[in-house]
């Protein structure tokens, strides 16, 4: 008994703060999306999300942060399964090519980007390189290609991890799978589609997860790179937070919140649902 009364009590102190620090803010924050502002507290009912739908700043971040997400997710997925495969299969070595892979998620995002800002700026390496061949100089980091650029920082610093989860998922798959396939005569193609992509959907589901949550984190990256005017091709849902948070603009700050948050919680439902299914096939 005493045990369980110490283990209630410790579970009310974090409900206690969790209801504290994010339910009952997150509940007046939903009350500051229907007001014209915090002072005078009219209520305008959906007027700030009608503005904030038209506002043009707003349709840009979240075009280009649906952008961002709909290259980088699958590229990082695809990628980091095939170099998981491939090291599965190498045993010479295999434990420092995978930590060389893990390098760039321990390097601090300043650190990254100081380094990407010396590769891709205008006076940068690359244009260096260009020059010998005759191309005229590009401020990469400023131009039409700025969102590869971003992709391609975020494939190089976050690959490694989603590898190493993918390299656990194939290692817990029994090796009689493969053996029993060989003896039916089952094709390389067919092994990958009916035992290694079957068996990694839970994988699959943890990586899918973690790669969309730092989706979001690319934001240090970019603002220490081009800083408050970044081009438009980068210019995120992040940069039209902290724009209108340093205007004061309360309302049209937590309506965005709101909005995406909304978002991610209906697509995280969306894949519960579908992995739940998936695994209970699988189970029968």
């Amino acid at each position: 008994m005493r045990r369980n009364k110490i283990a209630y009590l410790m579970l009310f102190i974090s409900l206690f703060g969790f209801m504290l620090f994010y339910i009952i803010p997150f509940l007046i924050s939903m009350f500051y999306a229907f007001i014209d502002n915090p002072l005078s507290r009219n209520f305008v009912g959906l007027n700030n999300y009608r503005q904030l739908f038209s506002n043009k700043y707003f349709l840009r971040g979240l075009k280009n942060t649906v952008t961002f997400i709909s290259i980088s997710i699958p590229l990082n997925i695809i990628i980091s399964l095939a170099l998981a495969m491939i090291l599965n299969k190498i045993k010479f070595f295999s434990r420092y090519l995978n930590l060389i892979f893990l390098v760039p998620l321990t390097i601090p995002s300043a650190t990254t980007a100081f380094f990407w800002k010396q590769v891709f700026s205008l006076n940068g390496v690359l244009n260096k390189l260009l020059s010998v061949l005759s191309f005229e100089p590009v401020d990469w980091l400023y131009s039409k290609y700025s969102m590869y650029i971003i992709v391609f920082i975020f494939l190089w610093k976050n690959i490694g991890y989603n590898m190493i989860l993918f390299i656990s998922g194939l290692n817990n798959i029994p090796k009689s799978y493969y053996e029993f396939a060989e003896l039916e005569g089952a094709s390389r193609v067919q092994k990958l589609r009916r035992i290694t992509l079957i068996y990694l959907i839970p994988t699959f589901f943890l990586v899918f997860i973690l790669t969309f949550i730092n989706s979001f984190k690319v934001f240090k990256e970019i603002y220490i790179l081009t800083g408050d005017n970044p081009h438009e091709n980068i210019y995120i849902l992040q940069h039209y937070m902290n724009n209108m948070f340093m205007s004061l603009n309360y309302p049209k700050l937590v309506s965005s919140i709101s909005v995406l948050i909304t978002v991610i919680v209906s697509l995280i439902t969306v894949i519960f649902i579908f992995e739940g299914r998936v695994s209970k096939n699988l189970s029968e």
